[in-house]
């Protein structure tokens, strides 16, 4: 039942070794989608996700393009500030794609325009906070979809 957390174009290395943490503890597939704000060596990338790099199901892309076309007939959620629904009304499935964009600017607007009826959001209850950290996100999302599996 592993769910697979996608990430566009991530520009902070310690986020995406805590994401590459959380995708092995709980069963998921880690895809990255470059460029990347970092190098795939940054010690601060190895230091958040620890040891545990090595026995992550990881999988790269050289961008959005080459992402979706090897994915092209995958079952994708998108998740975005600019989604009207909440993403606890997302109806996970094995195997789904949950994509997350980059932490300066969230996922192309081309790519949320595009995908509408498949964008949301994590509900936020301060008007004084704009956004999540991306790992707390997907965090928050793939428990969510690990409770919805059961």
């Amino acid at each position: 039942m592993p769910l697979n957390i996608v990430l566009i174009e991530p520009e902070i290395p310690n986020n995406t070794g805590n994401i590459g943490r959380l995708a092995l503890a709980s069963g998921s597939n880690l895809h990255l989608v470059k460029p990347f704000g970092f190098e795939i060596t940054d010690t601060r990338l190895k230091r958040a996700g620890l040891d545990y790099w090595q026995h992550l199901n990881l999988h790269y892309y050289e961008n959005i393009d080459d992402f979706l076309s090897k994915n092209k007939d995958a079952n994708m959620v998108f998740l975005s500030s600019h989604g009207t629904k909440k993403h606890w009304d997302i109806t996970f499935k094995d195997n789904m794609f949950l994509i997350f964009g980059k932490e300066s600017a969230g996922l192309p607007k081309a790519l949320t325009e595009k995908n509408e009826d498949k964008l949301f959001k994590i509900p936020l209850y301060s008007e004084h906070v704009r956004s999540l950290n991306l790992a707390n996100a997907v965090s928050i999302v793939i428990y969510e979809g690990l409770r919805g599996l059961q």
